[in-house]
């Protein structure tokens, strides 16, 4: 069996030099990712109780904002994340195990939905247009943040349970804090690349028709000239970028692929020659996972909605009819528009959770003490 969380695998002597400093801390996050998990919840809670009181204006859509009543229930939802990451150090059984893991399920839930938005405040700022709102990056920061930390205390939470090594998943007895080895790097397996090419086409109508207005094209009712006029206000990187044909949202999309080639080929696992001083070091692990985990469910919740749900009811009659809008002068460009903005969200965001899931697997490392893994499995 495992070692328990709360049980020493020391024998009371100094780690050896290579688990000495940040690198020893970072081994032993099933230790200490649920306190911190319990710690994050308490000063949300208190943030979102002081915005609650003073009447602080935290948007949550472009035309909405928090109501003082959301706040509060946000703080609470804070304290039950608190008391959750608490009870997520110890193992528990019956009806305790039960709350514990719904508490944690929760609010891991509550808080990824408020970070769905992270990808657009990325963009936003890359392009140099600035904060359109502090309290409101604030608080998409603050989500992504407690899902950060309430994931891994899940994890541990659940392996532990299980009679599972909490950090690399095995069953294996000794250390659970010492050297980790890693799977020779791999290939997604075909299915995997097949599934994720495709999704991946799901961006050419929506990035064919922003390169077709940048390059000086008529699209969709929209011409060259009223794109221009509707990005007058933009700044200095996004004019740059589209005098030479280049939208800023599909160089952004770009970079994804980027991410998604890493994640399925091998130079995700160890950098390339192009990458000079790094060439031949393995790729830290969450390199890529983090910013693929951070992106994917927001891009897919926002790709599903707007593909599934507002698209087809906008042309059935049953949500009101799109009014043309900046450089859209027909409601049908703008329907039009809003559908390949779908199929780009929906198949970047899935193809993101369908590589990140194939990478995750590939790189799993194990415990030392656990013996050699065996070859990286398909994913």
């Amino acid at each position: 069996m495992p070692i328990p969380l709360n049980t020493s695998t020391d024998s009371g002597t100094a780690p050896p030099p290579e688990d000495a400093g940040w690198l020893v801390w970072a081994r032993r996050w099933p230790r200490w990712a649920p306190y911190a998990a319990a710690v994050w919840g308490g000063a949300y809670a208190v943030v979102q109780a002081v915005w609650a009181v003073t009447g602080t204006t935290v948007p949550l859509t472009p035309d909405d904002s928090y109501t003082s009543a959301t706040q509060g229930v946000l703080a609470g939802m804070g304290v039950v994340a608190a008391g959750a990451g608490l009870a997520a150090t110890r193992t528990w059984a019956g009806w305790r195990h039960a709350a514990t893991t719904v508490s944690l399920c929760a609010a891991v839930l509550v808080y990824l939905l408020g970070a769905a938005s992270l990808p657009a405040h990325f963009v936003t700022l890359a392009s140099g247009s600035g904060v359109e709102s502090a309290t409101g990056l604030a608080n998409v920061l603050l989500h992504a943040a407690g899902a950060g930390l309430l994931i891994p205390a899940t994890l541990s939470f659940w392996r532990r349970h299980r009679n599972q090594c909490p950090r690399c998943g095995r069953f294996h007895e000794g250390r659970s804090s010492g050297a980790l080895v890693h799977p020779a790097p791999s290939v997604a397996s075909r299915r995997t690349r097949t599934a994720v090419f495709l999704l991946m086409g799901g961006l050419l109508p929506w990035a064919g028709v922003k390169t077709i207005w940048t390059l000086g094209g008529d699209a969709i009712g929209v011409t060259a000239e009223g794109w221009r006029d509707s990005n007058a206000d933009a700044s200095g990187i996004v004019k740059a970028l589209a005098s030479v044909g280049i939208d800023v949202t599909v160089l952004a999309a770009a970079a994804a692929i980027f991410l998604l080639l890493g994640l399925m080929y091998p130079w995700g696992q160890v950098f390339p020659r192009w990458t000079l001083l790094l060439a031949g070091r393995r790729v830290p692990r969450l390199l890529p996972l983090l910013p693929a985990w951070a992106t994917a469910f927001g891009l897919s919740l926002y790709g599903v909605f707007i593909l599934v749900v507002f698209v087809p009811l906008t042309a059935l009659g049953v949500f009101p009819e799109m009014k043309p809008t900046g450089a859209f002068t027909t409601s049908s460009g703008l329907l039009w528009m809003a559908a390949f903005g779908g199929m780009a969200f929906t198949g970047l965001g899935f193809g993101l959770v369908l590589a990140a899931r194939s990478y995750a697997t590939r790189t799993r490392p194990v415990c030392a003490g656990a013996g050699t893994p065996v070859p990286a499995p398909a994913g």
